[in-house]
């Protein structure tokens, strides 16, 4: 799905959503466009996997209650608070994100739930504040450095129901290797568009590391701790930044990647797949983030 134009900081675009922040991408040498969830024992995790009717940029609206770990990051403006970023639900106070959605955007409230967000669904969708946003400490801005990867504690405990569910986080050195995987969120679809007021989702086939940091792909731009997925019809763009890619792993979609980057030449643009932070790389920081804080 395309996201709507974020924020661009030196040689990246920001996929973040919204129009609050505009850099000129003329100086931007590599050419990047950045783009805007550990289980309590009584959690259910995850998502049997659906049916899929719909297929983002490319792809379709996603079918109710598919997604319930999806998260939808705002920024107070006035009285409304509008979608910048979407997020991931990994315990009941902790939601995961990109370090680009938070860390120049105010990010106050997180709603859980959500599918439309025109329509006020009140049985669905939950509310929360922002308690704290943690930035993994290695993370400079620079996209093609990677550690695009944040989390957002949340004012108090998520109830989990029938339309939200935390995320099945990968385990360490799990692979994609033949992997069915989408992703999903209200990003604009297509460049340069408007945003989606439903949620959609995008089916994406995984490249191997070999292949997406090949000059003919993303060369050296891209790292062993990313995800390359799409790069054709199908793509995420602004306003899909830090939404998940879910990838069936048996009868379980694993929250493999966190949206990060496109080309600045377009979010579908042959051969500059969607990239994405690789979770399984950070699992170790999640862990003691989410921990530590916990009883602290």
């Amino acid at each position: 799905m395309a996201l709507n134009r974020g924020p661009h900081t030196g040689l990246h675009h920001h996929l973040t959503a919204g129009a609050h922040w505009e850099i000129n991408l003329a100086h931007s040498p590599n050419g990047l466009e950045l783009i805007p969830p550990l289980p309590p024992s009584e959690d259910v995790l995850g998502q049997t996997v659906p049916a899929k009717q719909n297929r983002i940029v490319g792809g379709g609206l996603a079918s109710p209650n598919t997604w319930k770990w999806q998260a939808s990051l705002r920024v107070q403006s006035g009285t409304c608070y509008n979608h910048v970023c979407g997020g991931v639900l990994i315990r009941k106070q902790w939601v995961l994100t990109t370090a680009q959605c938070v860390d120049h955007l105010a990010v106050s409230m997180v709603v859980l739930g959500d599918y439309d967000l025109i329509t006020s669904e009140n049985a669905r969708e939950q509310y929360y504040a922002v308690s704290a946003i943690y930035i993994h400490p290695s993370w400079n801005r620079n996209l093609a450095d990677g550690n695009d990867i944040a989390l957002i504690r949340l004012s108090s405990d998520v109830i989990l129901n029938s339309y939200v569910q935390l995320g099945t986080l990968p385990t360490s050195g799990q692979t994609l290797s033949g992997s069915v995987c989408y992703t999903t969120g209200w990003g604009v679809t297509q460049t340069g568009g408007l945003y989606s007021a439903i949620l959609k989702e995008a089916s994406l086939a995984v490249l191997d590391y070999g292949t997406c940091s090949s000059s003919t792909y993303w060369g050296s731009v891209v790292k062993p701790n990313m995800i390359c997925a799409g790069g054709g019809t199908n793509a995420a763009c602004t306003g899909d930044s830090g939404g998940p890619l879910n990838c069936q792993v048996g009868n379980t979609y694993v929250v493999h990647g966190l949206v990060s980057f496109v080309s600045a030449a377009g979010c579908n643009t042959i051969n500059k797949p969607t990239v994405f932070t690789r979770v399984s790389n950070y699992l170790p920081w999640i862990q003691s983030v989410s921990t530590y804080e916990l009883f602290n």
